[in-house]
């Protein structure tokens, strides 16, 4: 139960006169005892919020980014008319800041035996399971002047999967891809190490793709064509320590190396390989294995969907044993990771030895962006200092990238927006070269 501002608006009002010209009990009375009949009829008229029955419909995962619309049905049985304010309650990071009041507050009326729907709007603005808290109901009465007031609680959860913001790269991966394949109508023999079929040279063929043998048997020179290698292994390793918390921007280095896993997962899966994903920090915090060509995606961007960075030293001899159990034969490890000195020369490199002799490494790391704006700030003692700080960190940082090329491996740095498609083109260029 709650007086509404009406009523106390009421009694404020009808104190002016009994001040003025009755004052005392009896005056009191003679205002209050009218307006406390009108409340309790009010009262008695308003619809029982405990008997209204309630059920959720709508989406149950979103992008971040997106929104999700979640109705809320509200059947009322009894026989009176349903005057009602709503609160549906969500966690805060379901909403935009600032939004929250103005979402998850509506009002209805529903008439005696009658259902009516709300819709409740969502923008997450994190990753990860939102569960719907608890739905508060205020029904009023004709007059407004007193409410009844309950809680119902109805379960319904909405999964926030990543972004994957770089999904515009991957139309021109995928041409890029047909022309590996050998499938688009350029001159050029599709790259690659595995035979294909024979087909009727054409002006502009390479002259060392002509099977002589073939051309023999026939009248018109037969060429050779190729495409790059299917059905090979990859395994994206996403390192979840405390280095993939840093911000760069808007959001954690670990949203960035999600996005362009998720590219290079959709990719691969196009041309025919198979796609794994192992989460490591000091434990594994997800893996995705053995899913077919069509469920990949799916399987990958759920598993990320609750991930998060956590606030650990990663154990870099754990993380490689783990993977070389994930990858028992020869595979393309995709190890999306920070190139920051200390973590690479104490922890990655004495280990890398042991995933290179066995298989094809590629390490992806997010640079940030405002480290080149330092380096070439002038104009100030302030901005000369923040120049050369800058300038220190992005030869260390190649220092250590130059580090693990020796090691065979290859590195991908590159800023947020850069990394997703700079991955997916190392990725082409090793499937052309044959060295995967």
């Amino acid at each position: 139960m709650a007086l509404t501002g009406r009523t106390a608006l009421l009694a404020a009002l009808g104190s002016l006169p009994v001040g003025i010209w009755a004052p005392g009990w009896t005056g009191v009375l003679a205002v209050n005892a009218p307006l406390a009949i009108a409340c309790a009829c009010d009262f008695a008229l308003a619809a029982p919020v405990r008997r209204l029955r309630l059920t959720r419909s709508g989406d149950t995962s979103v992008r971040l980014g997106d929104t999700a619309d979640v109705t809320l049905t509200i059947t009322n049985p009894s026989r009176r008319l349903l005057r009602a304010d709503i609160r549906d309650a969500w966690p805060p990071s379901s909403w935009q800041p600032g939004t929250e009041i103005a979402a998850s507050r509506h009002e209805a009326t529903v008439p005696a035996g009658e259902r009516r729907r709300v819709t409740t709007r969502l923008s997450p603005t994190r990753r990860g399971d939102r569960h719907a808290d608890r739905v508060t109901i205020r029904s009023y009465g004709p007059l407004r002047l007193f409410s009844r007031q309950g809680t119902h609680r109805i379960a319904w959860s909405v999964r926030v999967l990543p972004a994957f913001t770089s999904r515009k790269h991957l139309p021109s991966k995928l041409a890029r891809l047909r022309e590996l394949d050998g499938r688009t109508s350029v001159l050029t023999r599709g790259e690659g190490t595995e035979f294909d079929s024979l087909r009727e040279y054409v002006p502009g063929d390479d002259t060392r793709s002509i099977d002589w043998r073939a051309t023999a048997r026939q009248t018109t020179v037969a060429v050779r064509t190729w495409r790059p290698e299917r059905d090979r292994h990859i395994l994206l390793v996403l390192d979840t320590g405390r280095t993939s918390a840093g911000r760069v921007g808007d959001a954690p280095r670990l949203d960035a190396s999600m996005d362009a896993a998720l590219l290079l997962a959709s990719l691969a899966s196009r041309a025919g390989d198979r796609v794994d994903l192992l989460a490591y920090d000091r434990r594994v915090r997800a893996v995705v294995q053995g899913r077919a060509a069509g469920e990949t995606l799916s399987s990958i961007v759920n598993a990320m969907a609750s991930l998060d960075a956590e606030l650990v030293e990663t154990d870099a001899r754990g993380l490689t044993a783990t993977a070389l159990r994930t990858a028992p034969r020869s595979s393309l490890i995709v190890l999306l990771t920070t190139l920051d000195t200390a973590p690479v020369e104490e922890g990655l490199l004495p280990v890398i030895p042991q995933l290179t002799r066995r298989h094809t490494v590629v390490v992806a790391s997010v640079a940030d962006p405002h480290t080149a704006h330092m380096a070439a700030s002038r104009g100030s003692t302030e901005a000369v200092y923040e120049a050369a700080a800058a300038a220190q960190a992005q030869s260390e940082r190649s220092r250590t990238a130059e580090q693990l090329r020796r090691h065979g491996v290859t590195v991908v740095d590159a800023t947020p927006e850069e990394l997703a498609p700079a991955l997916a083109d190392a990725y082409l260029a090793l499937k052309a070269a044959g060295r995967l």
